[in-house]
């Protein structure tokens, strides 16, 4: 329709000064190229841009993350739902999940507007739990609550029994969440561009403690068993706390995350920083 201005979200870290001023000056440029700019309310006041918490864009063009990893998930879940592509600047430590340096970001908002861009899509994991859905980037988590006590996990594969976990907890993780949570329980690393779930006990008081990595159209339930609570956390907030008998369930969801790439593919150029490996 002409004469409607393209939208954008902000999304910038409340805590690192330099991301409330990479927000004032993508709004001043987005503003200043025709755009309308929006913040959700916590940031904008985080950033001193209180103009900028109006009434929220129906369908955003864009959405602009200025933190860390953190940061990216919670624009991922403003955005996901309107199909919205995602442009990660990173503010702070080495993220797994930024595409760009602050000093690129201008450079990348240019070509954003210039249509010189690829979009990465991911996959999402869809989590019912407690009459609920959510969605997730990374993983859910179902973890104890009480310290010095395991919980009892029983997991069904598409509705067949495959085994209850005697463990601190277990995560089920996307490939995009596999350097998260899951890596530091020994899962493995895989790449985001593929498709699967990942199921990794966390501290396990027994002998089978692998990761497995099944075909994202299976379906994975997690019931507790027994008095012991347990929270469930979806990238890495709180969402319900399970009682006896409680179900998490757990499937590829429709969506995809959307990210916008200005350069190569970044993800094994991460892992070798974070790693420090080097060429051989």
């Amino acid at each position: 329709m002409t004469g409607v201005r393209p939208a954008a979200i902000v999304v910038a870290h409340h805590e690192r000064p330099e991301a409330a001023v990479l927000a004032r000056e993508a709004a001043d440029w987005l503003g200043a190229h025709g755009w309308h700019v929006w913040m959700p309310a916590d940031d904008a006041v985080a950033c001193g841009l209180p103009a900028l918490d109006g009434p929220r864009p129906e369908v955003p063009a864009l959405a602009l993350s200025l933190g860390g990893d953190g940061t990216v998930l919670r624009t991922v879940a403003l955005a996901a739902p309107t199909g919205t592509p995602v442009l990660a600047v990173n503010v702070g430590l080495l993220g797994y999940l930024a595409e760009v340096e602050p000093a690129g970001m201008l450079d990348a908002l240019h070509r954003v507007l210039a249509g010189d861009v690829s979009i990465e899509e991911r996959m999402l994991l869809a989590v019912e739990v407690d009459g609920a859905e959510h969605h997730a980037l990374n993983e859910v988590v179902i973890e104890k609550r009480e310290s010095g006590h395991t919980v009892r996990l029983a997991l069904r594969i598409d509705g067949e029994p495959f085994t209850t976990y005697a463990a601190d907890g277990l995560i089920v993780a996307t490939p995009t969440g596999s350097t998260a949570y899951s890596l530091s329980a020994r899962g493995p690393i895989v790449s985001p561009r593929h498709r699967a779930l990942l199921v990794t006990p966390v501290s396990p008081h027994m002998l089978f403690d692998r990761t497995l990595v099944l075909d994202p159209a299976e379906d994975v339930e997690v019931q507790l068993v027994g008095h012991r609570p347990a929270d469930v956390a979806v990238d890495g907030v709180r969402v319900a706390t399970m009682g006896e008998g409680d179900v998490v369930r757990c499937r590829e969801a429709v969506r995809r995350a959307r990210f916008v790439r200005v350069g190569r593919e970044r993800f094994h150029a991460v892992l070798k920083a974070k790693f420090g490996l080097n060429d051989r």
